[in-house]
């Protein structure tokens, strides 16, 4: 059958043999021109200039957590640079994981498109695929290898800095800023025990901000919108459908809080303008992952609401924190 449909269309179409639900056999008939494209010369130039762009936003970044601002001080560079490292590392170490992923199905990327931002250094890196899926499982596993990777090294920054805090650690942070994060202030309290209750400034080591700071950016990108890595595993789990509607409630809950923090609101403006759209159906649009990839959605989800989500200050006295 399929050699007569090759010789029926020729060229102008790929022609995919799946097995369904029921076992069946089916053709699936694309258009070859639906093939994604290969980044071009321009595009990667783009690429390079946002990495760029990225390190001097991450090197600012690493200067306002010293109090003092790069530009106006550019001598002091050096101080920057650990905080401005680590970003770097754990966008790379994010990266890694969706190549690493992609690689053992033979699935080719474009260059991450870095994305700068001046108070958390990056809001990470848009990655496009350059090849067909073959089912949506395999979108899932592509999608969560980077979040997994980069989200485990934040963590493990962040927890190996609690323990190496001590006073005269380098670090002075207001007891409440650990009330910003449900992640973060748990897991200090946890660390710190409860004399966390009776200080109003707390030493921490240089890695529990750079863990915070990955964490963040990991917890942005698993975002249930578009074609973000959470928008992803969405649509991989759930179907185009679902992906669509958890994208425009994303939009709207990022667009109160930018009520009152700008920040929200300019990465609500990247998701609309970039990455809004859900990502091309596999071949196999019909198979769904297993059960297992069904619960790991669930649990990245919840510790991308733990870490951005703050603590209630009644919670927070409760807790022992401030």
């Amino acid at each position: 059958m399929t050699a007569q449909l090759e010789e029926r269309f020729g060229d102008r179409y790929r022609l995919f043999l799946i097995t369904g639900p029921d076992e069946r056999p089916a053709v699936i008939v694309l258009p070859s021109t639906s093939d994604p494209k290969p980044a071009n010369l321009p595009r990667r130039i783009l690429a390079g200039v946002l990495a760029i762009a990225t390190l001097i936003t991450s090197l600012e970044t690493g200067a306002l957590l010293r109090d003092f601002t790069l530009f106006q001080q550019p001598g002091r560079w050096p101080e920057a640079l650990p905080t401005a490292l680590a970003i770097i590392a754990i966008l790379a170490a994010h990266e890694l994981g969706h190549r690493w992923q992609a690689r053992q199905y033979q699935i080719k990327l474009s260059p991450p498109f870095s994305l700068p931002a001046w108070q958390i250094g990056s809001f990470g890196t848009l990655t496009q695929f350059e090849s067909l899926l073959p089912n949506r499982s395999v979108l899932f596993d592509i999608a969560f290898a980077g979040p997994a990777v980069g989200g485990l090294l934040s963590l493990a920054m962040l927890l190996v800095g609690l323990v190496l805090s001590h006073p005269g650690s380098p670090y002075q942070l207001p007891v409440e800023f650990f009330q910003e994060s449900v992640l973060v202030g748990t897991l200090t309290r946890a660390v710190l025990g409860p004399g966390l209750q009776t200080m109003d400034l707390v030493d921490v080591d240089p890695l529990v901000l750079m863990g915070w700071l990955g964490l963040v950016i990991t917890a942005l990108n698993v975002m249930p919108a578009g074609r973000l890595d959470g928008g992803r595993l969405i649509q991989a789990v759930y179907g185009r459908k679902i992906t669509g509607r958890t994208t425009v409630v994303t939009l709207i809950i990022l667009t109160v809080v930018a009520l009152g923090n700008p920040l929200a609101l300019y990465w609500a403006a990247l998701i609309l303008f970039l990455q809004r759209g859900e990502e091309r159906p596999c071949i196999d649009d019909i198979s769904e992952p297993d059960d297992a990839r069904a619960a790991l959605v669930l649990l990245i989800l919840f510790l991308m609401l733990a870490t951005l989500l703050p603590l209630p200050p009644s919670l927070a006295g409760r807790l022992g924190i401030g």
